[in-house]
């Protein structure tokens, strides 16, 4: 989609590439945000796409016409080189199926391609094209946003349902030991939404382990105390399409407990959107993130971890230049978008156990998620080394809070670090020329020790709250 590869995280030629064409430059902030996972081919481009286009030498590969984008795509990059990408980033790949235009079998002689070891046609195939070893890929997603009428070979629930069945029962009989998401609705606004995940659910239940949940908020908003509170809206969804999942559960009398795979989300303004001359790698929907996106941001991945109890999966889309966190110059630099910073933030140190909060203070009335605290808070523990994190999101404009955290259960704790994402703008953002623009910085700590300490969070900010164990 657009240059979220081409002039993104692969270049040949231009002065970071390493042998395979890969941006050093990009793979290093790939691996400062810590990804565990990356999900490709996508997304609606995968509905038409033919996997067989992207692997083998590349001087042989066709151009095709992509009618997700209206662009054309010259499967200079395939599976093997996201592989091997996914390994120099330090993440697991998550493969999606094409159940557009192609099914069960299609699904079956990709996986043997990519995890059989060898010894037949599609895994002597990989061996030949300089993989001896199988890419045991684990995760793997049955389709993209099959209800939706923009999607190449949409289906009606019962479609999809039939179709998603018999390719995972294929897949996990070719290889019991990978994981399968099936796709829920595109978005909570959809018609048939809940009933498409149970429908699909009462077919598929004992055959995948994930279903899919994608959310994204225009963020061309008006009133930003709206727009800032909007990652409440999550929540609704996760519960509706967890009541669902859990129906299903005790309609068929399972032991099973399904997750939620959320493994489409962000804030979106569609710029740039698709036009009808089929460019090669075009500037497409390469929004430039304001501080008041990443709030909302901030807001978003808090909801997730708070919920992660069933969100066993969550990928924000997209990783480069598309809709994106990292920002390149095709043949130039490469810059931080202002959402980089909370995706760092919580990649790095919301890792741990997710406590169960019991905040107080104030409230505001959203339109349509009802009453939403000023302040939203998350604390993740890490028993290895006894610390606690706090995320934090002032959702004042004006207001200065007071944080007095009460954890005397986790033992005697200090603040060592308070950084805090803030700027004067809430329209501020980074630029190749600025990269540094809206970027964290630390706050004096104060030397009061809990439960006395005080923590001012700025108006219209987000705070990491780091606590250690008192010498």
């Amino acid at each position: 989609m657009g240059r979220a590869v081409y002039g993104g995280i692969y270049e040949p030629g231009h002065p970071s590439a390493d042998e395979q064409g890969f941006r050093r430059d990009v793979l290093e902030l790939v691996r400062q945000l810590a990804v565990p996972v990356v999900r490709y081919p996508g997304g609606n481009f995968v509905s038409g796409y033919r996997w067989e286009d992207g692997v083998g030498p590349q001087e042989e590969r066709p151009r095709r016409l992509d009618l997700s984008w209206r662009t054309i795509e010259t499967n200079q990059f395939g599976m093997n080189e996201f592989v091997d990408w996914c390994r120099a980033a330090g993440a697991e790949p998550y493969m999606a199926i094409n159940l557009g235009t192609r099914g069960p079998e299609e699904a079956r002689t990709l996986l043997e391609y990519a995890n059989h070891p060898g010894g037949t046609q599609w895994s002597d195939l990989r061996r030949r094209h300089g993989y001896t070893e199988p890419h045991g890929i684990r995760l793997w997603c049955l389709g993209n946003e099959m209800d939706a009428p923009w999607q190449i070979g949409a289906k009606t629930p019962d479609e999809y349902a039939r179709v998603a069945e018999e390719t995972a029962k294929v897949m996990k009989w070719l290889d019991p030991g990978i994981e399968l998401v099936a796709c829920g609705s595109s978005t909570w606004f959809m018609p048939g939404f809940p009933d498409w995940e149970r429908i699909v659910l009462e077919r598929t239940y004992e055959h995948v382990d994930h279903i899919s949940v994608h959310t994204y908020f225009d963020s061309k908003a008006d009133d930003p105390s709206e727009y800032l509170a909007r990652p409440a809206l999550m929540e609704r969804q996760i519960r509706t399409v967890t009541a669902a999942c859990d129906f299903v559960k005790a309609r068929k009398r399972s032991r099973k407990t399904m997750s939620l795979a959320y493994d489409e989300w962000n804030v979106w303004s569609h710029r740039n959107e698709p036009d009808d001359s089929w460019p090669e790698a075009p500037s497409q929907l390469e929004d430039v993130y304001t501080m008041q996106d990443a709030l909302t941001v901030a807001g978003m991945y808090m909801m997730l971890l708070r919920h992660c109890d069933r969100v066993r999966i969550g990928c924000q889309a997209q990783l480069v230049n598309v809709i994106a966190p990292i920002m390149t110059r095709t043949g130039g630099g490469v810059w931080k978008q202002t959402i980089f910073h909370p995706m760092e933030a919580i990649s790095r140190h919301g890792r741990g156990i997710v406590l169960q909060g019991l905040p107080e203070g104030p409230e505001y009335e959203h339109p349509e998620a009802g009453a939403v605290p000023v302040c939203d808070l998350l604390a993740v523990h890490r028993p290895e080394d006894g610390s606690l994190v706090i995320f934090a999101v002032n959702r004042s404009l004006e207001k200065t809070a007071l944080l007095s955290p009460r954890v005397e259960s986790l033992g005697k704790l200090r603040l060592a670090k308070h950084s805090v994402l803030r700027h004067d703008d809430l329209k501020a953002a980074n630029t190749e020329a600025d990269p540094e623009n809206v970027a964290p910085r630390d706050l004096p700590v104060s030397k009061k020790d809990l439960p006395d300490l005080e923590v001012a969070l700025p108006p219209a900010s987000f705070s990491v709250l780091l606590f250690v164990p008192q010498d």
